[in-house]
């Protein structure tokens, strides 16, 4: 089987990174065990209709790369939730976890929102009941391959760079990953309420200034995930 392209892209670039040292490989890493467990899902049938959940992956992946290259060309171009998590990885106090969910941050509470709403736009108005229904099982079915790749990024990502996370994991079971899942599908829900929103709004103003809002928390977020924050994120209401 032909490794896709997103994937063979994504391989390149934590090589890449790795020697160099570069700290977004963390998160890339953990992107990259997501999208695999993705296609593969999707080669399985489990999905109601692959095809679009392979566009809705491989155009969410695009907003990734698109802002990547923002950052590398001038920094000051790039989406401000992923300047915050690209700088973290340049900051010698920053803890891996933070750096990867600053990242998780950045693309489901600010790009999956963008990507839904692009991918459905044209056919929200005239999609029937039925297809709606279709679309948010689907999308949803997306939190259980999440919940199945957080051991993984605990044992591939986490724990090589932080061996206390190890020792954690052993003591904690599947709490902590459990509770990353719990968050993570917390910030998914929200984004498909931000996306229908920006989907039932026609006006151009009004879905600025709801985009505005969905950065303005993606960021709020971001400061409570950064380095020096003090606060657990389990007991925050953004």
């Amino acid at each position: 089987m032909n490794t896709p392209p997103v994937l063979a892209r994504m391989e390149q670039l934590i090589s890449a990174w790795s020697a160099a040292e570069d700290r977004r490989d963390a998160f890339l890493r953990c992107y990259r065990m997501m999208t695999v467990n993705m296609h593969t899902a999707i080669a399985r049938g489990e999905f109601a209709d692959g095809a679009w959940v392979e566009l809705l992956l491989r155009r969410f992946a695009d907003y990734y790369f698109e802002a990547l290259a923002q950052w590398d060309a001038d920094t000051d171009t790039a989406p401000r939730v992923w300047q915050r998590a690209h700088a973290c990885t340049r900051d010698p106090e920053a803890m891996v976890w933070q750096q990867l969910i600053l990242g998780v941050n950045a693309h489901i509470n600010y790009d999956l929102v963008l990507t839904v709403h692009e991918l459905l736009d044209a056919e929200w108005g005239t999609m029937s009941g039925e297809v709606r229904r279709r679309r948010v099982d689907d999308y949803c079915r997306v939190n259980a391959i999440i919940a199945a790749t957080i051991d993984a990024v605990q044992d591939d990502v986490l724990a090589p760079a932080m061996p206390v996370s190890a020792i954690l994991d052993r003591l904690l079971g599947r709490v902590d990953e459990y509770m990353i899942s719990r968050l993570i599908t917390s910030w998914r829900d929200q984004t498909w309420s931000d996306a229908v929103r920006l989907l039932e709004n026609p006006d151009p103003a009004h879905r600025q200034e709801i985009i505005a809002g969905v950065e303005g928390r993606a960021m709020r977020l971001a400061s409570l995930i950064g380095p020096g924050t003090q606060r657990d994120l389990q007991d925050t209401e953004i």
